[in-house]
């Protein structure tokens, strides 16, 4: 299996968490690994709104093909 290379991520979609966990699941169904980043201000975790904006993370090499495959989802 091959060895893959986590040092250079970079950033394919960000949304929501829901959104993003659906991104993730995507992309990981087209064979791409991806991660997610949560950016959410402590503050906002800890209000009752609980809205933030959380990151879809792919390695640079499968960034474009990823790309792709977020922009082609249905929606």
């Amino acid at each position: 299996m091959e060895e893959k290379n986590y040092d250079s991520l970079t950033e394919v979609f960000r949304g929501d968490l829901w959104e993003a966990e659906l991104i993730k699941g995507l992309l990981k169904s087209a064979g791409v690994d991806a991660m997610l980043k949560d950016e959410t201000p402590l503050s906002a975790v800890t209000s009752s709104y609980g809205g933030g904006s959380v990151c879809v993370l792919v390695n640079k090499e499968e960034e474009v093909y990823a790309r792709k495959v977020v922009a082609e989802r249905k929606v």
